[in-house]
């Protein structure tokens, strides 16, 4: 079998990962609202597929028919074969919607047309607009304007086809923004009985078109919705007169003129209104067109108003307090006596966010230096490195300005704290800074004692809630002396360091991974026990793979979580029987990567903020951080163990995507997320 087809194209990987979310939208043993979410989820991961991944092979295209150079990876073929696949999950996307649509009618819940509107319901309707929306909208006749008006990127539009029956006069075409960002997407009607019910803004506008339009000679108004997707890919200028956070924050202003990547059309539009703006937009059948229902921009539905009560939702889960973590008591002193690993959301990130706290106001702490990838629109922990700054702390933060879609938030936080008096550092040209590190140095007696945290995830309380996420608290020197260095080599540049216990991409991770990986090859063909055990976001790093084909021939056993893109193929005879892969989706998103490797029976632990993908390990500054606390190590391994019994959210990744549910006959059910709760419960 060729290397071609023992890996998976990545896209194709990547909307089979999508699909599984849909998948959580179909689920009628997800509560409704939450369906209404996934679907809302879906929308979203799709539209940053097309502006990242889809913009790329766009690209791809480009440089080839400028060039005439072919590329291997045939950006063609690959562009056809999206469109394919997105179309049949629009498809299935719809159908979904309209089943959802109905179960909430049961529920005496009612999401109504303009069209449906009672006599009542009409005048509020009228009303509201009147009051709340007329205000806020910019109606663009198309045929008096000399240029076609910019569309945004994350917007949607009606696109208005105007006529009379009245009078003979050519058919005119508007555009109207829907201004949901200003007003929600989501208006709430009175409810009649215990009949609620719920219009979109969309149909809002529809129903007062008249009162637009209403001056003009025209009686008929049609009105269908339509979304353009830009390319998100910043084009980095070169300026040397510019500071690097001046660059960015240019590039990302630039964004919204990026090329199209999608037009997607409510399928009903009439043609020549469809011919018009594929004219002026300047788009055709490569620009990935794609015909939708009547809505888009379903992100929306993650907001959706609860109007039937909590069975509507998933049952509370409040974050658990660590164990060893007390009221009234120094963190720092309990990590002196012990390392802790903190498992968000099932733990409180309070925890963390008070670590901070005690640091900032502490007299013997004289520094605390921290990466930052994305944070909090209103972080806790910005206001926790800026107490420390203020009283007095060396506070060094290294802040990614390239966090794709956090770029301006970044910036403005970079700007708070250099007025607070933190140093900001802002990484390295051509390598995104994505380690999750802090460290805090601590005079205790004559000498300096460093605490490090090394996670898995960003130091964001927001998604704290949501992702499945590790965090290592230590006061092991060998670690913490470490992530010092790191921080030594964000400072000086040009200055490499050696590490014995961390792994840092992009000089070493991948050698090291290469090393633990051959450690079980040899220890298979000697006949010993050889195993490794993972759990990652995303595989798709070829040399890797075949590395891992490797071990699969030399007879070790390998078990993998794997939320995301998955490019090797598991489960073939010959090729990787002896590998397994699961994907679980459900209420968190699984995000941790963690990594056990049997090692003669001397087993290695590993947390990483790396997944394997090229990116991670050779073009970003990347640490996996090795677990020596042997009650950390079983609980690491414990929490691998309960996700692999999963069998009511685990999918199995296999050569056809076809996201089969792993449910195996007469055995207990197991939803790992639910059972890792009842765990931190019980310890």
């Amino acid at each position: 079998m060729s290397l071609k087809k023992k890996i998976i194209n990545r896209e194709i990987s990547w909307l089979s990962f999508n699909e599984r979310v849909l998948q959580e939208a179909i689920d009628t043993n997800v509560p409704l609202l939450e369906r209404l979410r996934f679907l809302g989820i879906f929308s979203n991961n799709l539209d940053e597929f097309f502006k990242v991944r889809v913009a790329t092979i766009k690209r791809m295209i480009d440089v080839e028919e400028s060039t005439g150079l072919k590329n291997k990876e045939k950006p063609k073929k690959i562009l056809n074969s999206i469109q394919h696949k997105v179309i049949l999950l629009q498809k299935k996307f719809e159908q979904t919607y309209q089943d959802l649509i109905a179960d909430l009618a049961k529920q005496d819940i009612h999401i109504i047309r303009e069209d449906n509107l009672n006599e009542e319901q009409s005048a509020y309707v009228r009303k509201y607009f009147q009051d709340e929306v007329l205000s806020v909208i910019t109606p663009v006749m198309l045929h008096n304007v000399k240029q076609f008006p910019h569309l945004k990127d994350k917007s949607i539009y009606l696109a208005i086809k105007l006529t009379s029956t009245l009078e003979v006069v050519d058919p005119e075409y508007a555009i109207i923004e829907i201004p949901s960002v200003e007003i929600g997407r989501f208006v709430v009607l009175p409810s009649s009985g215990n009949k609620h019910y719920i219009i979109l803004l969309d149909n809002v506008i529809r129903h007062c078109l008249d009162d637009i339009f209403g001056i003009f000679q025209y009686n008929q108004f049609e009105a269908y919705t339509i979304k353009l997707t830009r390319d998100a890919e910043l084009d980095i200028d070169n300026d040397l007169t510019k500071s690097f956070l001046e660059i960015i924050d240019s590039s990302v202003s630039d964004r919204q003129s990026g090329q199209p990547v999608r037009f997607v059309y409510d399928s009903s539009i009439p043609l020549d209104l469809l011919d018009y703006l594929k004219e002026k937009l300047q788009i055709d059948e490569e620009d990935n067109l794609i015909p939708g229902g009547r809505y888009h921009n379903f992100r929306d539905y993650m907001n959706f108003p609860n109007l039937g009560g909590p069975d509507m939702e998933y049952p509370p889960a409040p974050s658990l307090s660590h164990p060893l973590i007390e009221p009234h008591k120094s963190i720092l002193e309990i990590v002196k006596q012990k390392d802790i690993l903190l498992h968000f959301p099932y733990h409180k990130f309070d925890h963390y966010i008070n670590l901070l706290r005690e640091a900032a106001i502490d007299p013997d702490v004289k520094s605390v230096s921290m990466t930052l990838y994305r944070v909090s629109s209103s972080s806790r922990v910005i206001n926790a490195l800026v107490s420390a700054a203020l009283n007095g702390k060396k506070v060094t933060v290294v802040i990614e300005l390239q966090a794709r879609f956090d770029e301006k938030s970044n910036i403005h936080w970079a700007r708070v704290l250099e007025e607070a008096g933190a140093r900001v550092l802002f990484g390295l040209p051509g390598l995104k800074v994505h380690s999750k590190l802090s460290l805090i140095t601590r005079k205790e007696g004559k000498s300096m004692a460093k605490y490090a945290t090394v996670g898995t995830g960003n130091f964001h309380e927001g998604t704290a809630a949501l992702y499945g996420d590790l965090t290592l608290l230590t006061h092991d020197s060998r670690i913490t002396a470490e992530v010092e260095k790191v921080f030594h080599f964000f400072e000086a540049t040009y200055k490499t360091f050696k590490y014995k216990h961390l792994l840092v991409s992009p000089l070493y991770m991948r050698n090291r991974f290469y090393n633990l990986i051959d450690i079980e090859i040899k220890n298979a063909r000697a006949g010993n026990k050889a195993y490794i055990l993972m759990k990652i976001n995303s595989l798709v790093d070829k040399d890797i793979i075949k590395k891992l084909y490797q071990a699969n021939a030399a007879g070790v056993k390998i078990k993998a979580i794997i939320r995301g893109m998955c490019s090797l193929t598991p489960g073939v005879p010959g090729l990787s029987e002896n590998i397994e892969v699961i994907s679980i989706v459900d209420k968190y998103l699984e995000h941790a990567r963690m990594f056990v490797f049997c090692n003669n029976n001397d087993e290695k632990y590993y947390i990483s903020s790396a997944d394997w993908m090229t990116r991670n390990l050779d073009h970003r500054i990347e640490v996996a951080c090795p677990i020596y606390d042997p009650d950390i190590q079983q609980e690491i391994r414990d929490i691998m163990e309960i996700q692999f019994r999963d069998n009511v959210k685990a999918r199995i990744i296999n050569e056809v995507q076809d996201n089969t549910y792993r449910i195996p006959s007469g055995e207990r059910k197991v939803q790992s997320q639910t059972e890792l709760y009842k765990y931190y419960q019980r310890k």
